[in-house]
């Protein structure tokens, strides 16, 4: 039977505060069976699971309905706030046989301005002076706010719900404990259009008698140090945090209580004495209150807040998963240098925080934790991190057993030195990043190249915290577009990123000016110009790329109006379609090594690249006219390309690897010189000893475009390749992250420019989509959307025996593996139902290509078994399949 699973509302399992008023519901199947599709399904939707099997108290019914869709839009009656709303869909195979059935929920939150009637509140400012800075060079400042409400509940609930957010970044305590696990919230969105608010189930929490609701909110991103700016909040949103919520307790009579943030609210500081997310946090556990929190607590030291009179908006629901601590590491060493010093190794740059457990401290020492992501002469090289002092401090109560973790800091680090320690201690790293679901995997024979993709892996955990960051450790951690954009396909193989980045291009739009112009980051913070070529074209690139991954197309729809001016602004200021003025800061193709391509070159091709896509936008949103216009455009900058920088021996100007790539890849050579082209890329490379030159931009076109040109010797060359610069040099001198330059550290420069070298920095980490789709095999034909119509093309080659890949996508499991051994090659694959696929095998023995020791051509599922250009093409209906067929030129 075929079965639906992996149930989500908006993209998200069980999503608890939706504020969709249409929620896309959606499901995945999968099946043992050859040839599995769905035919029909049927959703029914009620407020309690019971009532989904009554049909008198349905709230929503579709019937059943013929169709192979896994998604569909709410059409039932107006959701309201604050309810569950339970789900089942039942689906049927293409035999009519079924139904089969799945269930879900998902609950709203606030759907309206009026169900809020929180106000914002903060600490009063004259109640507290300045304190001292945990830092010699660090400014004053002042403690984190530890805010309580105490409160009566006449009976027991039945179902308690707080809504709450923070100018800042807070912690929600409820009668003594933490409440969920969510960190860093709201996140970081451009909060002039959107604050995002969290929905938390507190009903475990709350007791009949005396409660108390409490937070601890720090200056996060919205008061504290963001990006390069020296100073402190820098008028980027506000000089101080602040804090909202509403508690919503339901009683068994139908009755409902409301506790929200007013002026009954009181504050004091407590033992966060300084927390900024990229200087570190100072913890005096001296000013501890215990049970502060609770409902024995005492009020004493407390003082009333100042309540903000301005509106509890503008409020967002969290689209997309939160941050969380996803998983712990252990020292893989800890070096005593001298009494009370110690550099811990975790043997992994990660990012997070880590938690020290101390023993035998006395009273008033201050134990200090800083961070680096390398050594330098054995000591903690913090030279890259510029300002940010990435530094944390605990000052002991002496109190026998204490435990220091921060809350409001982040740092990227492998190694902590841990300063003025008692005997006693113990360190555990915390890794800590958005908790998008790392569902898809790659591995291989070749041990360096598995550590190529655990270093792209842990690069992405790193930098998907909030927004898509460009590095963890140093003062920028900023959302740059061009890195967003070369890696989305990346980031997409490993984990499902469809909510993630779907959030953060809303702060993309946002930070579009009346030009058209978008931003190099987004938010839009420090940086008030218009976007460079290729980091502008993030706004046109990164939501057809959700189109076709996800079919997302509501946030094609959302960005469309953006991706048409972003092009016309390009357009306006450069009338002969060569894009050389209005380019920003030009960055060109960033960090790229011996090479210098064309600024022109490179910004014509992205002006052509993004031009296409958007006449192929407007053509799935059905404005025909738009598409044809784009069309128009397209073929005209095309021409323009060509004539200014193809030569008529399928020379490019510049003569670079990515100005080759980028002409091949983009289409922006004639078909007669193509070949011509690709010769002269594969000279460039092999005069080099095949060594590459590509930065940001070149690197994520290199590996895909040698193969796609029947090169693929070439890109396997490059991917082993050990010396400098390649991804095998930085693992040799160990990287267990992508780095942000080739050169960040080499045995015959040794460090690069402190100024900018982090060791953390997904962007040359974008070969990981060639592993995923040629190495393993797992792509869509170029017409395919969702992964609907399958591409498999295992591409063996050098020093590997084997290579293999499985991903989620929206229809299902996909898998392809291959393994070669004594002249054959088996190649195994996996075609979730309601999907097709064209299987490549490279064989030149069509009649040879063999499935359970039998003619492929005669199994259940196989369409058609043909020689191709490539070797063997195989159609295949959904299912399980393994073949074997003698390795081509064996």
């Amino acid at each position: 039977m075929t079965h639906p699973y992996g149930l989500r509302a908006e993209h998200l399992v069980e999503p608890l505060g939706l504020d969709a008023r249409r929620p896309r519901l959606s499901w995945r199947l999968r099946s043992d069976r050859r040839g599995a599709a769905q035919s029909a399904y049927r959703l029914t939707v009620a407020a309690r699971p019971a009532d989904l099997d009554d049909p008198r108290r349905l709230l929503w019914d579709t019937g059943r309905r013929a169709g192979e869709e896994g998604e569909v839009t709410w059409a039932g009656p107006p959701l309201q706030s604050a309810h569950r709303y339970h789900w089942r869909v039942e689906v049927w195979d293409e035999r009519g046989e079924g139904p089969r059935a799945a269930r879900s929920w998902f609950e709203t939150g606030l759907l309206h301005p009026d169900d809020w009637t929180a106000v914002w509140i903060a600490r009063d400012p004259g109640s507290l002076p300045l304190v001292d800075p945990p830092t010699d060079e660090d400014e004053p400042t002042r403690p984190a706010l530890q805010l309580r409400r105490a409160f009566q509940l006449g009976q027991a609930p039945v179902r308690g719900r707080l809504y709450a957010t923070a100018r800042g970044v807070y912690e929600p305590r409820l009668n003594g404990r933490r409440v969920g696990d969510v960190e860093l919230a709201p996140g970081w969105t451009e909060y002039h259009h959107r604050i995002q608010y969290q929905t938390y189930d507190v009903t475990d929490l709350l007791r009949p008698g005396a409660n108390v609701l409490g937070a601890l909110v720090g200056d996060g991103w919205w008061s504290g140090y963001v990006g390069f700016d020296p100073r402190r909040a820098a008028g980027h949103y506000g000089d101080h945090p602040s804090f909202l919520a509403q508690l919503v307790v339901d009683f068994a009579d139908g009755s409902r209580q409301v506790v929200a943030t007013d002026a009954d609210w009181v504050e004091r500081p407590g033992p966060i004495r300084f927390a900024d997310l990229l200087m570190g946090e100072h913890v005096d556990a001296r000013f501890a209150a215990p049970g502060w929190d609770a409902p024995d607590g005492a009020d004493a030291g407390f003082t009333a807040v100042r309540v903000d009179a301005t509106a509890p908006g503008p409020l967002v629901a969290e689209p997309d998963q939160p941050m969380r601590v996803t998983r712990e590491l252990r020292p893989v060493a800890v070096d005593r240098r001298s009494p009370g010093r110690s550099i811990v190794d975790f043997g992994q740059n990660l990012v997070g925080r880590v938690r020290l457990t101390v023993r035998g401290a006395t009273a008033g020492q201050r134990i200090t934790l800083r961070h680096a992501e390398v050594l330098d002469d054995g000591e903690l090289y913090l030279a890259n991190l510029r300002r940010a002092l990435a530094t944390d401090s605990y000052v002991a109560a002496g109190a026998g057993e204490e435990v220091f973790e921060p809350r409001f800091t982040i740092h990227g680090f492998r190694y902590v030195e841990v300063a003025n320690h008692p005997d006693g201690i113990e360190v555990v790293a915390r890794v800590l990043h958005n908790d998008i679901p790392f569902d898809g995997s790659f591995e291989c024979s070749d041990p360096l190249v598995n550590r190529l993709q655990s270093n792209i892996v842990w690069g992405q955990r790193g930098n998907f915290v909030a927004v898509p960051t460009d590095c963890p450790q140093r003062d920028e951690r900023l959302g740059w577009l061009a890195d967003a954009q070369i890696f989305a396909p990346t980031a997409s193989r490993n984990a499902d990123v469809s909510a993630f980045l779907a959030r953060w291009l809303r702060d993309v739009v946002d930070g579009q000016d009346a030009d058209g112009a978008f931003r190099d980051v987004a938010p839009a913070v420090g940086l008030d110009r218009e976007a460079a070529p290729a980091w502008g074209d993030a706004g046109v690139l990164v939501p057809w790329h959700l189109w076709r991954a996800y079919g997302d197309r509501a946030a094609l729809e959302r960005s469309f109006p953006s991706m048409v001016a972003w092009v016309d602004h390009v357009r306006r200021h450069n009338p002969d379609l060569r894009w050389r003025r209005h380019t920003g800061n030009s960055y060109g193709d960033w960090l790229q090594v011996d090479a210098l391509t064309p600024r022109d070159v490179l910004s014509t091709a992205y002006f052509a690249r993004s031009t296409e896509i958007v006449a192929d936008a407007a053509e799935v949103l059905g404005q025909h006219d738009v598409a044809a216009a784009h069309r128009g455009l397209h073929g005209a900058i095309r021409a323009a390309f060509v004539d200014s920088y193809v030569g008529d021996d399928g020379t490019v100007e510049g003569g670079t690897q990515t100005a080759y790539l980028l002409a091949l890849a983009f289409g922006l050579v004639p078909a007669p010189l193509v070949p011509t082209a690709v010769g002269h890329l594969a000279a460039d490379i092999e005069k080099r000893d095949v060594r590459l030159t590509t930065g940001f931009l070149g690197v994520a076109l290199l590996c895909p475009v040698l193969a796609d040109h029947g090169r693929a010797d070439l890109a396997y060359a490059l991917l082993h390749q050990e010396e400098f610069p390649s991804w095998g040099y930085t693992i040799r001198h160990g990287a267990t992250t992508i780095w942000e330059r080739w050169d960040g550290w080499t045995e015959h420069g040794g460090f690069q420019s402190a100024a900018m070298n982090s060791f953390n920095h997904y962007s040359l980490g974008s070969v990981g989509d060639w592993l995923f789709g040629r190495v393993a095999g797992i792509d869509q034909t170029p017409g395919s959307v969702g992964y609907r119509e399958l591409w498999l093309r295992p591409t063996p080659g050098g020093r590997l025996h084997w290579a293999r890949a499985q991903q989620e996508t929206v229809r299902g499991t996909v898998a392809c593996g291959w393994s070669v051994k004594d002249g054959r090659i088996t190649v195994t694959v996996a075609v979730p139902p309601g999907s097709s696929a064209l299987l490549e095998i490279p064989t030149s023995d069509a009649a040879g290509v063999k499935e359970g020791g039998r003619p492929a051509a005669a199994q259940p599922g196989v369409d058609t078994v043909q020689p191709s250009a490539t070797g063997v093409t195989v159609r295949l209906a959904s299912g399980r399949y393994t073949f074997s067929a003698a390795r081509q030129g064996a």
